[in-house]
C-alpha cells in the first residue's frame, strides 16, 4: 500500500497524463449548504479536462439539494430511479452501488457531499494515483479531522467511530490494512472494473467492507492512500454513533465468517441495536443488506 500527498497531483498533471475516462459521484441527502460549492468545483475540473462526468445521486432531499447541484452544472439523478425494480434504496452504500448504472467512466471517484472545506484537491488527490500509477486500482483518502463544537475547534478528534471501532477491528483481524489512516473515509477512487466485481454493503459499513474486499481482490500493491490534509464536516451526537459502529462491526464480522474465521451462527443470532432510554429501551432494526457485484447482476440478465 503506497502513500501520497495530494500536492503531487495538479490539475495540469492529471489533464496531461490521464488516458482513462473519469466519473465523480456525490451521494447526497439534504446537503444544500455544501453541495453547490462542491459540485461547482468539480464541474470546473470537468471543464479543465480532468474529469468527464460529475453526478449527484440524491436521496429525495427536502432542502433542494438536487436543484442546487443542477444549477451548479452537475448531472443529478434521484436514487429511487436507479434500479427501481429492487425496491427502496437502503442507504448510502446502496446508492453508491446503483450509481454505477449511470456512471460512465473507466475510473469512478466517490466523494462525500458534506465537506465544509472542500477544494478541488479532494478529487485530484484520490484520482491521482489511479491515473498516474498503472499498478494502483483502489485509492482511499486520509486527513486530519478537527472536532468542532459551538465553543471551539480541537485540531483532532472528529473520527470517533474510526478510532474506537474500525481501527481496533482492523488491527485485530486485518493487520495488513492497519496502515490506512482513515479506513472509513468516503473519498475513494477505483477502477470501474474492480468496483463492478465487489459487493456493496447498504449502510454505514460500506467503506470498511469495500476496503477489505478491494484488498482481497487486488492485493496490497493495488491499494494506495492520499493525504488531503484536513476535512471538516458536521459531527453526529455521540448517542447516534452506536448504530454506525454496530454496522461497521457487522460488516467486518460478515467477512470473517466468509473467510472461515467466525461461526456464521453468530451473525444469524444478531438482533436489533438496543439502546437504553429513560422510559425503557429503544430497538433499532439494523438490516445490513449487501448488494451483489454489479457484474454478476448483469450476467444474470
Amino acid at each position: 500500500m503506497r502513500t501520497f500527498h495530494h500536492a503531487a497531483f495538479s490539475t495540469e498533471r492529471l489533464a496531461r497524463e490521464r488516458d482513462l475516462t473519469v466519473s465523480v459521484c456525490l451521494p447526497t441527502r439534504d446537503e444544500a449548504p455544501t453541495i453547490g460549492r462542491i459540485a461547482g468545483s468539480l464541474v470546473e475540473l470537468q471543464e479543465r479536462q480532468v474529469v468527464d462526468q460529475v453526478v449527484v445521486v440524491d436521496a429525495a432531499s427536502r432542502d433542494g439539494t438536487g436543484e442546487v447541484a443542477a444549477r451548479a452544472g452537475a448531472e443529478v439523478h434521484d436514487e429511487s430511479a436507479l434500479l427501481p425494480e429492487l425496491g427502496p434504496v437502503l442507504g448510502k452504500g446502496d446508492a453508491m452501488w446503483r450509481a454505477l448504472t449511470v456512471l460512465t467512466g473507466d475510473v469512478v471517484c466517490y466523494l462525500d457531499a458534506d465537506s465544509e472545506d472542500f477544494g478541488p484537491h479532494f478529487a485530484l488527490g484520490v484520482l491521482g494515483p489511479i491515473l498516474c500509477e498503472p499498478a494502483v486500482r483502489y485509492v482511499k483518502a486520509f486527513y486530519r479531522r478537527p472536532f468542532k463544537t459551538a465553543r471551539a475547534v480541537a485540531p483532532d478528534g472528529g473520527g470517533r467511530v474510526t478510532e474506537l471501532t474500525a481501527r481496533p477491528l482492523i488491527n485485530l483481524f486485518y493487520p495488513e490494512l492497519a496502515g490506512f489512516r482513515q479506513p472509513l473515509a468516503g473519498e475513494i477512487a477505483a477502477r470501474r472494473t474492480l468496483l463492478e466485481r465487489l459487493p456493496f454493503v447498504s449502510g454505514y459499513g460500506v467503506e470498511i467492507a469495500q476496503l477489505i474486499d478491494a484488498y482481497r481482490a487486488v492485493g496490497p500493491d493495488g491499494l494506495a492512500q492520499v493525504d488531503l490534509d484536513v476535512r471538516q464536516n458536521r459531527h453526529q451526537p455521540l448517542a447516534e454513533l452506536a448504530q454506525m459502529a454496530y454496522e461497521v462491526l457487522g460488516a467486518v464480522m460478515e467477512r470473517l465468517a466468509r473467510e472461515g474465521r467466525l461461526d456464521s451462527a453468530v451473525l444469524d443470532d444478531a438482533g436489533p441495536l438496543v439502546l437504553p432510554r429513560d422510559d425503557g429501551v429503544e430497538e433499532r432494526p439494523v438490516e445490513a443488506v449487501e448488494r451483489p457485484p454489479l457484474l454478476s447482476l448483469r450476467a444474470a440478465v
